[in-house]
């Protein structure tokens, strides 16, 4: 009886170790970072929702997240189904994050991508949680084929600066800033004492101006306060029009299966453009 009652508990134990090493596969994405993500390295079927911004205008794969369900974006839409992981973006908040593992939900914070080194790395870390390490290497292959077509596209060690909405530039804090230089461009934000990312006046941009501007394709005109600096006229003198690169927004705004496309797509403006 006691014998039989042990190994009655070994079984248990056993199919619950089993359990837990299985691979998730109601994932619920709360952030429209690791949708995308989500959707390069698992099967739709996988999926139990996607946040609700996953598939707008911005977004990358937005027509293969039109085909999922969306959540409310909310903590507390999870607490009504039976996910086996939530993914989440490093924004998300605290409370909402510790009120879904207090009820049983494991919970994985997937990061912003501030090098290339940490987007490899993000990606084995999910793609081991997802049981699916080939796709993960297969989207590392990826990015790293894109990276050695573009190696030194610039004919010239030219000086660029990404410029965004009321004059920010994001410096070092995000891959453009690594993207350039390995393109064979120089960044302009050291020279303006802002590596690390920040606001620069437009006084200072007209009076040391770089060769060239990176800027988002959405920002091709002054449409509202926050994009009128971009189109000021005294820095559209001291930048013109044909000095000014552009990239897609929904290629920048996540690291992921968006990065091949957005490095190809920056060195075909700068073999286009740059002089």
């Amino acid at each position: 009886m006691v014998r039989s009652a042990a190994l009655a508990l070994l079984a248990l134990l056993a199919a619950a170790a089993v359990e837990a090493a299985e691979p998730p596969r109601r994932i619920v994405s709360l952030n429209k970072c690791t949708d995308q993500l989500l959707l390069a390295l698992v099967a739709p079927e996988r999926i139990a929702s996607v946040s609700p911004i996953g598939s707008d205008e911005l977004s990358f794969l937005a027509e293969g997240l039109k085909a999922l369900p969306s959540n409310s974006g909310r903590g507390e839409s999870v607490l009504l189904t039976d996910a086996d992981l939530v993914l989440t973006g490093p924004f998300e908040s605290h409370v909402r994050r510790d009120m879904l593992r207090a009820q049983g939900f494991a919970v994985m914070v997937v990061g912003l991508w501030r090098t290339l080194a940490d987007g490899r790395e993000q990606i084995r870390a999910l793609s081991r949680r997802l049981g699916v390490e080939e796709r993960g290497e297969a989207l590392i292959a990826g990015i790293d084929r894109a990276l050695a077509e573009a190696r030194d596209a610039a004919p010239a060690r030219r000086s660029v600066l990404v410029l965004q909405r009321r004059g920010y530039t994001p410096g070092d804090t995000s891959i453009l800033d690594e993207l350039l230089r390995h393109i064979g461009l120089v960044p302009h934000t050291e020279r303006l004492g802002l590596a690390g990312g920040g606001t620069v006046s437009l006084e200072r941009l007209v009076a040391d101006p770089p060769d060239y501007l990176l800027m988002a394709e959405s920002d091709r005109g002054a449409i509202d306060q926050g994009s009128a600096l971009l189109w000021h006229p005294a820095l559209r003198e001291a930048v013109p029009a044909e000095r000014r690169l552009y990239l897609p927004d929904r290629l920048t705004i996540c690291g992921g299966p968006a990065t091949p496309h957005a490095i190809r797509a920056l060195a075909a403006e700068v073999r286009t453009k740059v002089r």
